[in-house]
């Protein structure tokens, strides 16, 4: 009964999502209904719960470190929920916290999805103002005024004349130099680009009419974004700022202006285990996992306890029951229905190819051997057409179809654009497909990735991977990585491989994997999952919850933030499943 509901929500959903017009109307509906309330922690209680020991701690912390939550959008629930509870930790362990929000005058920002606009040209005639501005700014303003958290807007640390020049610029600098453009020594360009390219759920703007006018948008956005922070962390002499992500457009700005204000920086993003989060120090998580020293888990003591917790969590995410983040629906695991489903030979040796989504990888993932994910893809592609001695099975990421903002330049269509007919011995698997991508791995002699974290768990159960771009797993001790075209090329030559991952180098696997998923993906014990959005609410009735000494999740993060310790948090939770 309950999967006969669930397909007849889709099915709605997908005619819905026929009439854009209308489907824009009710996505702003259901955000105006979440802003009266329901998306937020009901402050005014809770806190009303514990009022007398709320206003000691409220008072003494105004004498100890500055703390700014700087994400700048009130109507991100899902940072809203995290960060307005992070507010009433901070000041419960003492320290003085503000918060920073736009105040309806950026023209441009992350909570621009095409989702909320009946098409590109609204946005790109009107931005924000006219559909999400209204629900953003005031509901998130009022949710830490009733914390008694100071809120700073960007319009008080503007000028007119701040407000003529970013406008001014963002409309005449020519269309050439916005990407490579530097303000300040701030990649302001760079940073525009990134926060179009979002908005459109493309690799890039060379096909969309509207995609210069966007662009100007997250321009004048960036530019107003980089003239207003200096001035707040100037002059209220900050500790630290913390805020979600730490890229796009206002986020990655704010991130580039607080190092150079010799601010301390800390990025946050939900993790895919339940109830965890994933906290680093200077920069967001998707660069600083790759900087990341493996001395820091390398001499880990491996234990049989640890083995066996990460082993039974790799296999539970087959299904995705321990986590709630995952794009898989009900996967299929029969490996004879996969090799038919998809028309392979099982005589011939199978290489699997995983992809990322596409302006998702443009991104996160700086280029390594490829200038990008499509380059390296069409070169894998004509390459395998000269080996017919190998089939190559290309596995296209769920989330250009699932993810938050889905996709705008399919894999497959780019595919066909550059091979009408694919060689006969590639296979696209495509991004709605049941087929389960752990067992179809399984299947293969070796899997090449470009940037997903696929390839943490892939060398966690023996099976060879191939790094062509910036991957987390990339210089683990664990996986073949190309630094070049030219030695990509001459990886792929050596394939297939003629066996499995050698006993010690699985378990260097697996105890990165444990590092990764049981002490970088910190446990918070006060959350509950939602069944939509945001995916998690506040789930406690006091601040006991946020005490210290009661959750050691939090108490990591808090010691985190407060003084610079490292964001690692040992936990080896019970799992469900199999």
């Amino acid at each position: 009964m309950s999967r006969n509901l669930d397909q007849l929500k889709a099915n709605a959903v997908k005619i819905i999502k026929r009439f854009p017009y209308l489907d824009s109307r009710l996505q702003l509906a259901r955000r105006k209904i979440l802003s009266t309330g329901e998306g937020y922690p009901d402050w005014q209680s809770i806190l009303g719960n514990s009022q007398g020991q709320w206003q000691a701690a409220f008072t003494a912390a105004k004498q100890g470190k500055k703390v700014l939550i700087a994400t700048s959008i009130g109507s991100h629930l899902a940072a809203m929920q995290m960060e307005t509870a992070l507010a009433v930790a901070l000041t419960l362990r003492g320290a003085d916290v503000h918060a920073l929000l736009c105040d309806e005058l950026l023209p441009g920002c992350q909570m621009c999805e095409p989702r909320f606009f009946p098409s590109s040209k609204r946005f790109a005639d009107y931005g924000p103002t006219k559909d999400l501005c209204r629900d953003c700014y005031r509901p998130g303003r009022r949710v830490y005024e009733d914390i008694g958290i100071k809120v700073h807007a960007y319009s008080d640390s503007l000028t007119e004349e701040d407000k003529r020049y970013a406008g001014k610029l963002a409309a005449e600098l020519p269309l050439d130099e916005i990407e490579g453009f530097v303000l300040h020594g701030l990649k302001i360009g760079e940073h525009a680009k990134a926060g179009a390219l979002r908005f459109f759920a493309r690799a890039t703007l060379d096909e969309e009419p509207l995609g210069e006018q966007v662009l100007r948008r997250y321009l004048e956005a960036a530019v107003l974004t980089a003239l207003s922070i200096p001035k707040l962390l100037r002059s209220e002499k900050y500790d630290v700022a913390v805020f979600h992500h730490g890229i796009y457009v206002p986020q990655g700005i704010i991130g580039e202006v607080a190092r150079q204000e010799g601010v301390r920086v800390v990025n946050w993003n939900p993790a895919y285990r339940k109830n965890c989060f994933i906290f680093s120090h200077g920069d967001t998580y998707h660069h600083t996992l790759m900087d990341e020293q493996v001395s820091v888990w390398e001499d880990m003591e491996w234990t049989p306890e640890r083995e066996k917790t990460i082993t039974g969590y790799l296999r539970s995410r087959w299904e995705g029951e321990n986590d709630w983040i995952r794009f898989h629906e009900n996967p299929y695991f029969e490996k004879d229905r996969i090799l038919a489903d998809i028309g392979c030979d099982p005589a011939r040796p199978i290489i699997g190819l995983l992809t990322n989504v596409m302006w998702d990888a443009q991104l996160h993932y700086p280029a390594n051997a490829f200038p990008n994910m499509l380059e390296w893809l069409l070169s894998t592609v004509r390459y395998f057409e000269k080996r017919p001695d190998l089939q190559l099975v290309i596995r296209v990421h769920p989330a250009e179809i699932r993810g938050s903002v889905p996709t705008r330049q399919p894999v497959a269509e780019e595919l066909k654009k550059h091979f009408p007919q694919l060689p006969a011995n590639v296979f696209v698997v495509p991004p709605d497909s049941n087929i389960s991508t752990y067992v179809l791995s399984e299947l293969c002699n070796s899997v090449i990735i470009y940037g997903t974290k696929t390839g943490v768990e892939l060398t966690s159960v023996g099976i060879p991977v191939i790094v062509a771009g910036e991957a987390w797993i990339r210089n683990k001790g664990v996986t073949t990585d190309a630094d070049s075209e030219s030695a990509y090329r001459g990886i792929l030559d050596m394939l297939p491989v003629g066996s499995r991952l050698p006993p010690e180098i699985v378990q260097r696997a697996r105890k990165y994997a444990y590092h990764f998923f049981f002490r970088r993906m910190i446990p918070v014990g006060f959350f509950e999952k939602g069944p939509g959005w945001p995916p998690y609410k506040f789930g406690c009735t006091s601040t006991e919850c946020l005490e210290e000494r009661v959750d050691s999740g939090l108490d990591c993060i808090c010691e985190g933030i407060l003084n610079g310790a490292p964001f690692i948090h040992d936990s080896a939770p019970v799992l469900t499943g199999r």
